[in-house]
């Protein structure tokens, strides 16, 4: 595959080193410093293009590379609250669009695991319920957007949660989401039930960027060629 990256900080390059790995070709490099090279002719070379910016840039970027026609994969989190719209676009222009708030497969298991487990103690109110999240310092968004997937997760399943929140509460009804960011972490991400006679905790913790890499490149695999919106639950088949 001919492969578009937008975004070419420490993730694009990881994307890029795992692409060619496997094979593919990068024809596209996009970053802060030649916008002007995003052009529909130069996206028009790619058979998919992976977007990995940040808040500040994604849903430009992802408007953008939709109204050029190209495949996109997008990882980029803190921009979700215009997700509705870009859905609307992908219908409109006939499109192809995959987001994930984390590609790493061991997440998406994680994930699965984490909506089994929130079932299971929903009967449970004794156990209070706390999500953890480490990041890299660098990581702008807070909490990550691995973090607010699994807080949804559980609300959608635990009806004495009704919101989370990105701090500390003494609001029984509040999720708490406790975000650090500590060097060099890339990523960790548990989710723990406290009663006064036990805890059962869940913890998943990257060591490296590659996972997240690979899975975003086997989404670009996956949306080649396909038209509609997808999530990694598609690509991994669950």
């Amino acid at each position: 595959m001919k492969l578009a990256l937008i975004g070419y900080g420490k993730m694009g390059k990881t994307i890029e080193e795992i692409a060619l790995q496997r094979r593919h070709e990068i024809v596209l490099k996009i970053d802060i410093t030649n916008q002007e090279e995003f052009t529909a002719e130069n996206l028009a070379k790619a058979d998919a293009a992976i977007e990995f910016t940040g808040p500040h840039s994604a849903y430009e970027n992802v408007k953008k590379a939709l109204s050029f026609g190209v495949p996109l994969v997008c990882g980029s989190t803190g921009w979700l609250d215009k997700m509705e719209e870009i859905k609307k676009n992908v219908t409109e222009k006939n499109g192809a669009f995959l987001y994930a708030s984390n590609f790493s497969i061991g997440v998406n298991i994680f994930f699965e695991l984490n909506k089994k487990l929130a079932a299971l103690m929903a009967p449970h109110p004794d156990y209070e319920i706390a999500i953890k999240e480490i990041h890299h310092t660098q990581k702008k968004d807070a909490p990550s957007g691995t973090a607010i997937t699994l807080a949804e997760q559980i609300l959608e399943r635990n009806n004495s949660k009704k919101r989370w929140v990105n701090e500390n509460s003494d609001n029984v009804e509040d999720l708490e989401i406790i975000s650090e960011r500590i060097d060099p972490a890339a990523g960790t991400h548990s989710i723990k039930y406290s009663s006064t006679v036990d805890d059962i905790e869940i913890i998943h913790t990257a060591h490296s960027r590659k996972g997240f890499a690979l899975g975003a490149v086997l989404a670009a695999e996956f949306i080649n060629g396909k038209k509609g919106f997808f999530s990694m639950k598609d690509v991994l088949n669950f």
